[in-house]
This record gives C-alpha cells, sequence and structure tokens, in this order.
C-alpha cells in the first residue's frame, strides 16, 4: 500500500489513535481485515529505559469497531528488542502499545468503550453488540462487566456527595418459587435531584427485600458516608425503616407521596367493590352506578370532565349505602390535594389535619377508612417529613422502571451479579466515565 493510500485508510479508520498505521487489507466474508505496524518506533525497555536492538517481530491479533457494519479485526505487526543493557532481568521485551489495547486484551481500547456506549446509551442489547462486532455473547458480556465493575466499584469517588438516599424494592426475575430470592433492595443517589443538578443515579442493589438487606449495605459502608445520609425515602415498606432508623439515625425518613395515595387508591377500590357486594349481591356489571364510576372515582378532580363529574354525582346519591363510598372518595382527594399545595407549609398543614381527622373515630361503617387513618397515622412523621425536605422515591420508580426494560432487551436474566453490573451500566450514569476511557 503506497504512502498517499495509507494515510486515507488512517484517516477513514482513525487508526493513527490506536498508534498504529495502515499497511494492507482484505475481505474475507462478513470481516475487514486491516493489517498495521506501529506510527514510530519504541525501542526502549520497560525495565531499564535502554535502548535495544530488534530482533523479529510478532503478529497481535484484536478486535476493532465495525467497518460499514461489519466486524473488523487488526492484524498489528508488532516489532520485538534485545535489551541493550546486559544486566537488564529482561532479555527480550516486545514494543509497548498502551493506545492500542490493554495487556492481552482481545479487543481494542476504543472497542470496550464502544461496547460500553452501546449498552448505557443507545440500550443495546449484548446479542446485537456481539453481533456486530463478530464476538461471542460471552466474550461481550464478560468486557462490559469486567470494565464497569472498574469504572463504579474501584472508584474511591463512588459514594462521595450521596445525601439523599432512595430506597425501594425490584423484582429482578420472574420465575415462579423463587419467593424472596427474585427481589433486590435497590439503592438510589436522589441528591442531584433535590439539587437541580442531574438525574439520579443507580448506587447498587443487594439480594432481597429486608431490613437487613437494607442494614447490612449500609453498615458496610464508611461511618463518613453514613453520616453525610440526611434523608431516606421509601414506600410504606417498615422493614426499610426500621433499618434506616437503626444505622443511619440521624437521617429523616420519607415516606413517598405516590405510596401514600396509592394506599389510599387501594382502600377506595375495596371500599366501593364492599358497598358494590353489599347492594347488588354481585360484583360489579355494566350498568351499575358504583362500577361505571371505578375509573373517575380515582382521577384528580381537576382532570374529570364535566361528563365524569356527572356520573359520580349520580352514583353517590343512587343508594344511601353509597356515602360510605362517597366519604372515602373526599379522604383521597383531600391528600392529593395536600400535596398539590403551591407552598409546602400549607400543604403539610392539610396534610396533618386530614390525617389527625381520620387517626381514630371513624364510624364502623367504613372500615377501609380507618385502617387507612391506622395505617397513614402509624407514619405520619415519614408522611409529614416530604413537606420538609421535597425529596420524593418517584425518580427510584423511574429506574425501576427503566431496569424493567432492560430485562426486557436481555430477555431475562440468570446470573444476579451480572444482572447488578448491567443495570449500573444501564441507569447508574457512567456514561461521562465510559466517554473518558
Amino acid at each position: 500500500m503506497n504512502a498517499t493510500a495509507s494515510l486515507l485508510a488512517d484517516t477513514i479508520c482513525r487508526t493513527v489513535e490506536l498508534g498504529v498505521t495502515i499497511t494492507d487489507a482484505a475481505v474475507a466474508g462478513e470481516f475487514t481485515y486491516l493489517f498495521c505496524s506501529p506510527v514510530t518506533l519504541d525501542l526502549k525497555c520497560g525495565e531499564c529505559g535502554v535502548a535495544g536492538r530488534l530482533r523479529d517481530h510478532v503478529e497481535r491479533k484484536v478486535t476493532d469497531l465495525p467497518i460499514v457494519g461489519h466486524p473488523t479485526r487488526l492484524h498489528v505487526r508488532v516489532p520485538r528488542f534485545i535489551c541493550g543493557n546486559t544486566d537488564c532481568g529482561t532479555r527480550i521485551f516486545q514494543q509497548r502499545m498502551p493506545f492500542l489495547a490493554e495487556p492481552r486484551a482481545k479487543t481494542t481500547r476504543r472497542c470496550t468503550r464502544w461496547i460500553l456506549q452501546r449498552l448505557a446509551i443507545d440500550r443495546t442489547s449484548v446479542s446485537a453488540v456481539a453481533k456486530a462486532l463478530g464476538l461471542g455473547w460471552d466474550l461481550v458480556n464478560d468486557l462490559a462487566i469486567s470494565k464497569i465493575r472498574t469504572l463504579v466499584y474501584d472508584q474511591p469517588g463512588h459514594l462521595e456527595g450521596v445525601r439523599v438516599l432512595g430506597v425501594d424494592e425490584h423484582r429482578w426475575k420472574h420465575v415462579r418459587g423463587d419467593g424472596s430470592s427474585s427481589f433486590v433492595t435497590v439503592l438510589v443517589d436522589l441528591t442531584p435531584v433535590v439539587d437541580g443538578t442531574g438525574p439520579a443515579r443507580l448506587l447498587d442493589m443487594v439480594q432481597g427485600r429486608s431490613a437487613k438487606a437494607m442494614t447490612d449495605w449500609l453498615d458496610a459502608r464508611d461511618r463518613a458516608f453514613r453520616d453525610r445520609i440526611k434523608v431516606v425515602t421509601m414506600d410504606g415498606f417498615a422493614g426499610y425503616h426500621s433499618a434506616a432508623a437503626k444505622a443511619v439515625p440521624a437521617a429523616r425518613t420519607v415516606m413517598d407521596p405516590f405510596h401514600v395515595v396509592h394506599l389510599a387508591a387501594d382502600k377506595l377500590t375495596v371500599c366501593r367493590q364492599r358497598i358494590q357486594q353489599a347492594t347488588t349481591g354481585h360484583r360489579g356489571r355494566a350498568g351499575d352506578p358504583l362500577y361505571g364510576i371505578r375509573r373517575p372515582l380515582l382521577t384528580r378532580q381537576e382532570l374529570l370532565t364535566d361528563k365524569q363529574k356527572i356520573r359520580l354525582w349520580k352514583a353517590f346519591i343512587a343508594n344511601d349505602a353509597h356515602a360510605a363510598v362517597e366519604v372515602t372518595y373526599g379522604v383521597y382527594q383531600g391528600l392529593i390535594d395536600a400535596y398539590d399545595q403551591l407552598r409546602r407549609r400549607d400543604g403539610k398543614i392539610a396534610m396533618y389535619k386530614l390525617l389527625k381527622s381520620i387517626r381514630a373515630g371513624v364510624p364502623t361503617e367504613l372500615p377501609e377508612l380507618a385502617q387507612l387513618g391506622r395505617s397513614l397515622w402509624e407514619r405520619h412523621r415519614e408522611i409529614l417529613a416530604y413537606f420538609d425536605v421535597g425529596a420524593s422515591n418517584g425518580p427510584v420508580e423511574a429506574i425501576n422502571g427503566r431496569l424493567e426494560h432492560l430485562r426486557g432487551i436481555a430477555l431475562g436474566f440468570r446470573n444476579l451479579g451480572h444482572y447488578i453490573l448491567r443495570s449500573l451500566i444501564h441507569s447508574g450514569q457512567v456514561q461521562a466515565r465510559i466517554n473518558a476511557l
């Protein structure tokens, strides 16, 4: 290959950034083969620094980025030298090529970066990446999880700056009979969301959904990390609450607004179904007043159409027994209104008054509302804490949703360790570190 052609090929394939220049090329089937040599010779011995003399050459084969959609293999003619220092312990050494690939690696450095970019940014499956590179699934997966382990767990500053911690459970596989082994505890840094500096990031995942799982993870962190945690957001699971109180007692625990409202929605639905059965003797059917309002009943009042408002009103007055549904509905909307207040102080006052009103003394005809009042009052400090700190578990739920998408891309996982590392690639906000490789 003449000098002009070599320069053109180097420019197109950007091989200079690898420290090599193309001397020849060939195509065989789906593969493109590029034959290269170092741009410059480095005669210095890596141990003593004395220049050596050329002995011979060896060929190193590595996988590089695909070219026009076809897998590429680099065949690099690497020189070997005899050390000129007779006192050096190294007799024969090979030229170092730090920009090409890591020692004994089968892919170039930029190829490893490309793999992680496809997984983290483009949300591509390992199978698709492996096919594009002409490599096996196991090799691509091992490269990805090995590098992400280095980028996350081996970084001393991985947990720095975490002041607001989000905790939730997540089902990482759907297999009958697995029970609690199918669940993990997800730990998310919500500090960027609270500060308005960026999105939430996945910190880690541990097997199990229990107080012990969360306590063990927190206890494994250093004291400085635990002291830095000021807020822990969570759902209504008491286990996480007790774990936070034990491991980070100075932190405020916050019960997420979504779960508070969702709990009230569940009680409202149960109330509607009970009254439906009591008044008609059967489950809801088309034409039944309460069955016809099952969806408007769970919709915010501001979002209801005039037609839906009329349907609700007619259902409430259709039977005196429907008053139980109407009262429970009023409490449900009251919770939503408290969270919707423009000023947090107003919302906190409204929420406190509402929780206190249903704390006790609820008529026996409203068992669902009475149970709701007891449950919410038991956690009223965590519920009211939301209005002071403004942190919620919403971003954690969003990450849970993205992890569901990840599991769909991969068609499921069987290895929890792989799943955790793949989840960190997917939702650990490591794109900047990947691009810097």
